[in-house]
């Protein structure tokens, strides 16, 4: 089908100009955009309507357009859009909070003094009446010149300071107009902050929201916006997947119909179940985020034949192909080949988000900074060791650091992380962050106790020393999406040809037949509301990757009351039992 008369473009084409009228009329708006329908086109549309109607008024003025984007890359490309232009603050939600509060130290001591995050560390230094307040790395540090803040105090100074009549008429004076990417990501606090003292203000600024709340999987965000000085509009198109994804995410979100770019693309939609399968499933022994999941050797074998199965109904699992999402985290940490960092962190989240100090050391500094050693790019490896990069003297200096990085690289390979943090101590470099050096001691002082008369902490550094670097190497490929695999987070505004989701247990904040059981009644507890929209979205964002193929393979037993809702979003016929 031409383009000129896509469903879809027709649609798009509708809510665009929704939005332009409310900046004719200077009304604030938040734009739903749903999964596929172009929201950054809308974006980047909107900065090229006011660059055009606005920007001599605002070059005359000293005025500029912000634009919060939550991520350096979706930076890069709006600014890339719209050829830098330089009438377009383009810079993510920290580094524009930044950029208003700076100019208000002293305020800014006076707001940290009071911070519950910043209590232990003021300790350290009492007085902070004459300390310069910075924003750099991202790390909480005092002394008797400096105050370096965290990326949450920033969020949390900037909605302090949002109720000042003067700051907020600073801002409007600088940003007459403001546009804030995947709104929904935004932090509770900050949306608060603009819905009470920005939204619906007489002297500015006009806000305009560009997002999809059923888009929102991180904690403590604001997910949906409702404000009378809101005007609300929905983009439904869908420009990314077949006609058969796209009725899915139609049964699945009745109140965002999305028309499809292509009438003669087709698709599929799939569902695979394990009900069938005889064996003693999971009891939740240890952790109730268990019960009802196939055990991690039949999930495999089961995942194993599925991806046989739809090689053969035409499937190309490449890697630039295809993408697994897995939501089981049995099966996950078996396929990628780090079990054991899984088994001894328990929970997703520890070595996923990288909240473990061993894990954030290794994934944030070691292995980008050993990449770029290896690389020969000596700069980049300092730059990313941040304080830990020594500075170099002479000639003996360099070598004997060449030295240190070659037998380091030797051991991540054949060696245990207990082995690479002794290399590390040893010679002093890189430096190890205070956390992890605090855990080492600890266990080192309680080395003869046996593991029932240590703490917990002591017991997990234990298990972590012991455990293969290789494992480590293969959970940062996995974060960093080198693999087929891939995390809820880490496709999240991706799209692929094919996704195929694998969905379990194992996720303490998930459990998908619970929220299907929902779904077909129609009914949620009240006081289940966000469990009930955590699993939404999540199962949402995984359906809607993908272009052509879409297939789900449920390794949790499913009831009745799942299995019907499946049929009624999918179809009776694309509803199938699986067994290898």
């Amino acid at each position: 089908m031409s383009e000129k008369f896509s469903p879809a473009l027709l649609a798009a084409r509708a809510a665009d100009e929704r939005v332009a009228e409310c900046l004719r009329d200077s009304r604030s708006f938040l734009l739903e955009a749903g999964a596929g329908a172009g929201k950054t086109y809308s974006l980047v549309e909107t900065l090229r309507y006011l660059l055009i109607s606005q920007g001599e008024k605002l070059r005359c003025q000293n005025q500029r357009i912000a634009c919060i984007t939550y991520t350096n890359a979706a930076t890069g490309v709006i600014n890339s859009r719209i050829d830098g232009n330089q009438l377009v603050f383009t810079d993510t939600i920290h580094a524009f909070c930044w950029s208003l509060i700076k100019g208000f130290q002293s305020i800014l001591r006076e707001k940290i003094a009071v911070l519950p995050a910043w209590q232990e560390k003021l300790c350290e230094e009492p007085s902070i009446e004459k300390q310069r307040v910075e924003y750099d790395l991202g790390h909480r540090r005092i002394n008797g010149e400096l105050i370096s803040l965290h990326h949450d105090d920033v969020l949390a100074l900037t909605a302090a300071l949002m109720p000042s009549e003067k700051f907020k008429s600073i801002l409007a004076g600088k940003y007459p107009f403001i546009l804030v990417d995947e709104y929904q990501d935004t932090s509770r606090e900050i949306m608060n902050a603009i819905k009470e003292n920005l939204l619906g203000r007489a002297g500015g600024p006009l806000i305009g929201f560009f997002g999809d709340h059923w888009q929102r999987i991180y904690d403590e965000t604001c997910g949906h916006v409702n404000h009378d000085a809101l005007t609300e509009i929905g983009k439904g198109a869908n420009f990314r997947s077949s006609i058969s994804i796209v009725k899915v995410l139609n049964n699945i979100r009745p109140a965002l119909p999305q028309a499809v770019k292509d009438e003669s693309f087709i698709g599929s939609a799939v569902v695979y179940h394990t009900n069938t399968w005889a064996g003693s499933r999971r009891t939740g022994a240890g952790g109730g985020h268990w019960k009802d999941d196939l055990p991690a050797d039949i999930a495999h074998q089961y995942l194993c034949k599925f991806i046989e199965k739809l090689k053969t109904d035409g499937w190309d699992f490449a890697a630039d192909k295809t993408k697994i999402l897995m939501l089981t985290h049995n099966t996950l940490a078996l396929e990628q080949g780090y079990a054991s960092l899984a088994k001894a962190l328990r929970y997703p989240d520890k070595f996923i988000k990288k909240e473990d100090e061993y894990i954030s050391f290794f994934a944030d500094k070691l292995e980008p900074a050993c990449g770029a050693y290896q690389r020969g790019r000596y700069g980049e490896m300092f730059s990313l060791l941040g304080d830990a990069a020594p500075k170099l003297i002479s000639h003996d200096k360099k070598v004997r650091l060449s030295k240190i990085m070659n037998e380091l690289i030797a051991l991540r390979h054949d060696g245990t992380i207990g082995q690479l943090i002794d290399h590390i101590c040893a010679n002093h470099f890189p430096r190890l962050p205070e956390a992890i050096m605090r855990r080492e001691n600890e266990a080192a002082a309680q080395l003869e106790k046996p593991d029932e008369e240590v703490s917990e902490s002591v017991k997990l550094t234990r298990q972590l020393r012991k455990i293969s670097y290789q494992e480590m190497i293969a959970l940062d490929q996995f974060i960093d999406g080198h693999t087929p695999f891939a995390t809820k987070h880490s496709v999240k505004g991706d799209e692929f040809e094919n996704v195929l989701v694998v969905l379990g247990r194992g996720w303490n904040k998930y459990n998908f037949d619970q929220y299907l059981e929902w779904e077909g009644s129609g009914s949620v507890p009240v006081d289940k509301q966000d469990v009930f929209e955590r699993n939404r979205n999540l199962f949402y964002v995984s359906c809607s990757r993908p272009t052509t193929r879409l297939a789900l393979l449920f390794t949790q037993k499913l009831s009745c009351m799942s299995l019907q809702t499946l049929k009624a979003w999918f179809g009776p016929d694309s509803v199938h039992s699986f067994a290898p």
